[in-house]
Formats: structure tokens, C-alpha cells, sequence
């Protein structure tokens, strides 16, 4: 893979008409479509211009997490938020919390003890889901995933790139949405969400391959959740 050297110096934020812009050089940055890359915030347009302004030598994109949703919610979100909003209303039908492990005992016991608050907390916003420890598939109930679905399409196309994002990562739509609510922190959704693995890891051991990919998913969900950390301005 082709990497790209570092051709600037200096990385600032600026507000535009239309929002807020991140320049190299003082030149905005654009988008790999060619779109000025213009954000909500002062806020996102600094976690930008610090990812910007932390490559060294040269640019390497894997690092640069909120930069790729940016792109992705300027050049995708406004044409795709139909889209969008279906594959969360998708993964609320096969919710990760949904789905129960019959045995051992103390895997569901925890399964219960851990995922039970947040599905409460979710019913508390009318996202009623069944759960069930059998391995057929179960039919959530229409008006629940409606509301998840209504709940998506009520924001920015930023945040609901962002939302589509976690809930892929989680497996969980309700995981995501008590995220993006601030009821969850990232870092606690993604540990809910990896509860069978780390039951496994205790058990057996785990895969050094795969803890890498545990911990840069990690890394990247903790930099994209910083999004949510203030009010948009």
C-alpha cells in the first residue's frame, strides 16, 4: 500500500460560512471526492486537525478515525440516509443483546447481570426488544424497531454515520443509541459487546491476532466516541 508523505507544515481551524474547516498550509482540506471538508464544530474540526497535525513522516489514514467518518458523512451520509437508517432498524432485529447463551450457567448469568440494564434503559425510550437463548432467530416486536429507526433518522448526517459505525461494531443497535444518548461510554459499550469473548478469553486464553484487532478497534471506537463529548457549537 502507497503511502502519502507529509506535505505540510502547519494544521489550523477555521470557521467558514457553512461551518467549521481544517487547513493544511492554509489551504482546506478536502475530501478524496474533492469536497471541502466542512464540520459542524469547532470541536470536530479540531479532533480533525489533530490527527492531521500528529502524522509524521508520512500520512497513514488507519490512524486518522475521525477524518475517514468526516469523509464518509459528507460524501455518502446525504444521499444514503434511507440506507443508513434501515441497517440500524436491521441490526435492532438481530440485536447482540438480544441473543442469550443457554449455557454455561455463569456466562448467562452475566450475560443477564450486564445487558439487562441496558435493555431496561432502552425500554425506557419504548425500544421493548425480546431475548431469548434459543438458536432460532425470534421477531422483534415492529413498533421497537420503528423507534430505533426514528431515533437514526432524527440526526445529523455526522452522528448517524457515527451510529451506523458503532452498531456494526457492537452487533447491537441499542449498545450504539446508549452510546450516542452519553448512557453508555464508548469504552463500556465496547467491552458489553465483546462479553461471550472475554467469558472465552478467561476460559481459554486469547489469540494474540486477534487482541490486536480487539485493541485497534477499541482505540478506534474511544477516538470516534470524542465526537460526542460536546456540544455542537
Amino acid at each position: 500500500m502507497k503511502t502519502a508523505k507529509r506535505f505540510y507544515k502547519k494544521v489550523d481551524i477555521a470557521e467558514l460560512e457553512t461551518g467549521w474547516g481544517v487547513s493544511l498550509d492554509g489551504r482546506t482540506l478536502k475530501t478524496p471526492g474533492k469536497q471541502a471538508l466542512i464540520v459542524r464544530s469547532a470541536h470536530l474540526a479540531q479532533l480533525i486537525a489533530r490527527e492531521w497535525d500528529e502524522q509524521i513522516d508520512t500520512i497513514k489514514p488507519e490512524t486518522m478515525p475521525v477524518t475517514r467518518l468526516a469523509n464518509v458523512s459528507i460524501e455518502l451520509a446525504p444521499h444514503n440516509r434511507d440506507k443508513l437508517v434501515g441497517e440500524v432498524r436491521r441490526y435492532a432485529g438481530t440485536d447482540l443483546l438480544s441473543y442469550r447463551s443457554e449455557s454455561p450457567l455463569d456466562l448467562k448469568e452475566r450475560q443477564a447481570a450486564e445487558w439487562d440494564p441496558v435493555m431496561d434503559w432502552a425500554k425506557s425510550r419504548g425500544v421493548n426488544l425480546k431475548t431469548t437463548d434459543a438458536v432460532l432467530a425470534i421477531e422483534q416486536d415492529k413498533v421497537s424497531l420503528d423507534k430505533v429507526a426514528n431515533y437514526a433518522s432524527q440526526l445529523d448526517d455526522t452522528d448517524l454515520t457515527l451510529m451506523v459505525h458503532l452498531t456494526a461494531v457492537f452487533g447491537s443497535a441499542v449498545l450504539a443509541m446508549a452510546t450516542m444518548e452519553k448512557h453508555l461510554s464508548g469504552l463500556q459499550a465496547f467491552d458489553l459487546s465483546r462479553l461471550d469473548n472475554l467469558y472465552q478469553i478467561e476460559q481459554w486464553g486469547e489469540d494474540e491476532e486477534a487482541a490486536e484487532i480487539a485493541a485497534a478497534l477499541k482505540a478506534e471506537v474511544e477516538a470516534l466516541c470524542q465526537i460526542l463529548e460536546k456540544e455542537n457549537v
